[in-house]
């Protein structure tokens, strides 16, 4: 087995984030705790949001953590897939746009 930086095992140690800071902590996982819960969007539409968001921000313990809640939600591969490249296109999308700040770099310094 390859050994990477992520060690999968940590995600399970989640939960223990507050032991150096308790109050922090509990503030945190209360609004975590909130957000999650069924609203204007069903459990379901955020687990695939979180998914999304998860490769965006390019974090291996969110990526499993929402993959396993995705499917035991009954999201299919194809549909978080689709979520994926959803994420993937606005990501590279705000990318772009600043290239805006450069055009307008190279103009001023161009002028």
């Amino acid at each position: 087995m390859q050994k990477t930086y992520y060690d999968p095992a940590d995600l399970k140690k989640f939960g223990k984030i507050s032991e150096w800071n308790q109050e922090l902590g509990d503030k945190f996982f209360e609004y975590y705790g909130k957000v999650f819960e069924e609203g204007a969007l069903t459990a379901r539409e955020k687990a695939l949001i979180a998914l999304a968001v998860s490769h965006t921000e390019q974090c291996p313990y969110c990526i499993d953590a929402y993959t396993k809640d995705t499917l035991q939600r009954g999201v299919t591969k194809e549909e978080m897939m689709e979520a994926i490249h959803v994420g993937a296109a606005i990501k590279s999308g705000a990318t772009l746009v600043h290239g805006v700040q450069m055009m307008n770099k190279v103009t001023k310094l161009d002028g």
